[in-house]
Order: C-alpha cells, then structure tokens, then sequence
C-alpha cells in the first residue's frame, strides 16, 4: 500500500522586546523566579493591559516577511481554559483576526529528500500575536511554577499541511529560525524556548485525503521535529496496516527513547470560549506604521543564498554555511568586494574567502566559543582577509605562508601586506633564483632524478610523478621554502622532459625500449 502524510506546524517565538506583551515587566530568561511580575500579569482583579506597539511592529515584520497579509484591522480576545501557569486563567491571543494571514515560504527540499535544486512551497495559514504562560518546573510529588514569562510577547506561525516528510520540517524549522534571527525579533535559541514547535500529523492512503490528525507537542529542537514527525508517520502506517484506527490525541516526544508516547487524549476540538479582550481596542495598522515595518525587512536567508551561489558561482553547501548568520554573510560580501578591489578575479576572490570562512575562520571562532553571529568581535576584518586572499591569488605569498600571515593578524601584529614585507615571506618568483634553486636540487638529488628518468622512459608514470613531486619540494626547500611552487614545477617538469626524451632517444637507438630485441641480443 502507498500512503501519505500531511504535517502541518505551529512555531511559536519569543519576540525580543524589552518588557512584555500587555504590562512593563522586563522579558528576560534566566532571571530569578518570579522576579519579574506585576499586577497585571499576575491576573490581579481591576488591572488594565495595554499593547506593547513593539510587539506589535515586530510580529507584522516577520508577517511581511512570509509574505502574509497584514489585517487591516485586528483584535485580542481571550482564550479561556485552565492554565496552571497563567494566573488569570485565560490567555490573551488573537483568533478571528491575526496579524497576518495566506503567506507562503519557500523551502529547499534538496537536503531533505536529495532531489537536487528542488524548491517546495509551504503555506503559511496565519501569524498571530499572544502572551506566552509561565514555567511549570515538576520535582518528584512537588510542582513548582515561575511567572516570569507569563506574559511574554510570543507569535506563533500555522502552516498549512503542506510537509510530507519529518526532513522537510526540520529544513522549515532552520530556515525559519534563521529567518526570525536576520530580522531581529528572535534570538532563536530552541533550548531556551524562545523558539518551540507542535506539530499536527496525519497518515493515509494516498489520494484519499487528511487521515485523524495527532498532535506532539513542545519540539524543542529541529532534530526533534524531524525524528518525532517521522517515528509518527511510522507507527501510524504500522497502526493502520495491522487493521487498528489512530486515536485522536496529544503525544510528547521521548528523546531517551526515540518515540512519542500519549499526552492526553483529544476527541474533539477544544471550546476555548473566544470572545474579544474589553480591555484592549483594536488595532488598525496606518501608512506610517506599514512603513516603519517595511523599513525593517531584509534580504531574507533563502533568497540570500540564492543569490550568493548565482552571483559568485559557489557551491550549494558553501553557500548555505556562509549564509547561516546574517553578519557572517554580510562579511563575507564586503571580504569579496575588497578582494576584486584589489585585483582577484570575483569567482576566485568568493571561493577562497569562502573556503577561509568556513575553515579557517570558523576553527578560530569554534575555539574562542563564538557562533558566526559575532564574527565583527574577531580580531582579523573582512579588509585583511580580503588582502591575505590578494597576496595569495597574484602568487606573491603560498597558502602555507597565508596560514601564519593570518595567525599573526589574528593577535594584533600588523598588517598582512606589512608582515609578508617585515617578515621576507614573500615568495621568490626570480627566474634567475628559481633556476638556481632547482640546479642545487638536482645536484644534490642527482640519484633520484636519474631513476625518476629511468622509470619514465621504462612507462612508470606513477613512479616518474612521484619522483618529480619530490624533486620540486627539494628545490622548494633548497630556496629556503620562498620559491613560487608553480614556477619551480615549470622548471622541473621541463628539466626533466628533456631529460625523458633524450634517454628515449638513446634507448631506441640501441633497442632498449623493445624487450623482444633485449632479449634477443642476451642470448
């Protein structure tokens, strides 16, 4: 039997607003429990929320951003049920009237299911603002609770069941993560909670439509969207072959034991007794607010990355670790710029910045504890990096010279142009000198280089190739490891093609090259 599945997301976000959605008690993680609480957000009788207008601003920026529609006109209600963790027992969130609605993202589905360059369309039912709940910490026969976030401006995204695979999610996941992060309106951070997942799943035979949705709640890695939707997709179908019915219900994802196990059941969807929050008007967004929030969208990751690899011919996963963050790629652009500034071809000047990035760089980055969002605190710019590139490309200093150019730079020693003159590294490129240099090691390697003649004429190539490498490394060491390697090569490879063709010569004058004749003349 063939069957399919539809997956269907909510994300919610943590907003990065200084204080909270409807009162002024700072947002912040990690701060002592319950410390940042207030009548308001603690559901005292009489008290009076009011709309946080960055909130607002940023939930709309990330709307334009998956292409919704912003509501002309949009409302709080409450959403009411009991809440351990929200004092007052009812949620303030939107439900008639989201911020956004019908947007779409566009997801690369080569990583997922290894169809090349593959673009699928994931649709984006709405984005709508709401007050997140506290914290629920469970020790033994004692549960305690921590209301500092209640109350935290939090947006949640619903996709539509456009996901087919657990891998699609997850690519989702990512991109949106970097997507709220280049925005700045999320840090993103999944462990933290700051950015969290449900997922809806369903199982059928294909054609026949969406089978009885489960729900798994509380993903709080991508890795966890993709192994719970797919461990999901699996029991479903095995349910289903063995002749049982899928339950209606919420399951948790076990990440000790790689599977999702029941929640609660859930027959029928829930009466949550909307009805619009008296306390707060509607808001209607105007000319001047619609352009404040356009003011704040950027080239967002996927058509970033897009862009990177057509315009600078890079590799798909090149150009997908160079667009992780938004200050890497940034850097990276102005690092290119330099570099075709002065004088590297633009295909080579992206490849090479590209490659020190995601090596070089990064093993630093890795090792001081930074991600790739603080790449402006190293200690080496996009401008020094883009000349080490330069000297490198015009031949004037080897990439093994490159490596300690970049070290130096990296603990405060000068300039790359400046070290390479201080320091004589510059590479020897006087035909005179490299002559020189491969006359002494010829000389002294006079063994080597007859029996690197010797195999080639006799059809060796591998011998003759390996042989040849050595004696442009011994000419290499004999200029005091300075010489360009290209040109000592040059001279080698044509040292030593003269020498070949004047032994052939001599062999075939006197039948060496035919072992039949040899073998003749020895008897």
């Amino acid at each position: 039997m063939k069957y399919q599945s539809f997956i269907g997301l909510e994300v919610h976000i943590h907003l990065l607003t200084k204080t909270k959605a409807f009162c002024a008690c700072k947002a912040a993680f990690g701060d002592e429990p319950n410390s940042n609480v207030c009548p308001v957000c603690m559901g005292y009788p009489g008290v009076l929320p009011a709309l946080n207008g960055e909130a607002m601003r940023m939930a709309a920026l990330v709307a334009l951003a998956l292409d919704c529609e912003l509501s002309p006109s949009t409302w709080f209600e409450r959403k009411q049920y009991f809440y351990p963790d929200m004092p007052k027992n009812y949620q303030i969130s939107q439900f008639a009237s989201p911020v956004g609605v019908e947007g779409h993202v566009d997801i690369s589905v080569s990583r997922s299911s290894g169809e090349a360059g593959a673009v699928k369309r994931i649709r984006i039912k709405e984005c709508h603002l709401e007050e997140d709940a506290g914290k629920m910490i469970h020790t033994g026969d004692v549960s305690l609770v921590d209301y500092n976030r209640a109350g935290t401006s939090l947006l949640e995204i619903v996709t539509e069941p456009d996901f087919e695979t657990g891998a699609e999610a997850e690519t989702y996941i990512q991109q949106l993560r970097r997507t709220v992060r280049w925005l700045g309106v999320c840090d993103g951070n999944m462990e933290e909670g700051s950015l969290r997942c449900d997922a809806n799943v369903s199982v059928n035979l294909t054609g026949a439509g969406l089978g009885r949705k489960v729900e798994i709640k509380n993903l709080n890695s991508s890795r966890f969207v993709r192994l719970g939707l797919d461990y999901e997709i699996d029991r479903q179908i095995a349910l289903i072959e063995k002749g049982g019915t899928v339950k209606q219900e919420t399951r948790l994802w076990n990440e000790n034991r790689d599977q999702t196990e029941p929640m609660r059941s859930k027959e029928s969807t829930h009466d949550y007794r909307f009805f619009p929050e008296p306390d707060l008007p509607p808001f209607r967004p105007d000319a001047a607010f619609v352009a404040s929030v356009k003011a704040g969208l950027v080239e967002l990751p996927f058509n970033r990355e897009r862009r990177i690899e057509a315009e600078y011919g890079l590799g798909t996963e090149l150009a997908l670790n160079i667009c992780e963050e938004r200050a890497f790629v940034d850097w990276f652009e102005a690092a290119v710029e330099e570099a075709v500034r002065l004088g590297v071809e633009l295909d080579v000047a992206a490849e090479r910045v590209g490659i020190w990035m995601t090596g070089d760089l990064r093993r630093v980055m890795n090792r001081d504890g930074l991600d790739a969002s603080a790449i402006g605190s190293l200690a080496i710019s996009s401008g020094q990096l883009a000349s080490l590139v330069a000297l490198v490309a015009s031949g004037r200093i080897s990439i093994k010279i490159a490596r300690q150019v970049f070290d130096a730079v990296l603990i405060g020693e000068g300039e790359p142009e400046a070290l390479v003159a201080a320091r004589g590294w510059e590479l020897v490129v006087d035909p005179v000198k490299i002559a020189a240099a491969v006359e002494t090691a010829f000389v002294a390697e006079a063994a080597a280089f007859s029996d690197a003649v010797a195999a080639i004429v006799r059809g060796d190539a591998g011998k003759g190739k390996s042989l040849s490498a050595f004696l442009v490394g011994r000419s290499i060491a004999a200029s005091g490891g300075k010489a360009e390697p290209g040109l000592i090569k040059a001279v080698v490879d044509a040292r030593l093609a003269t020498a070949v063709s004047a032994a052939t010569a001599v062999a075939e004058s006197t039948g060496g090259l035919n072992p039949r004749r040899s073998s003749e003349g020895a008897r």
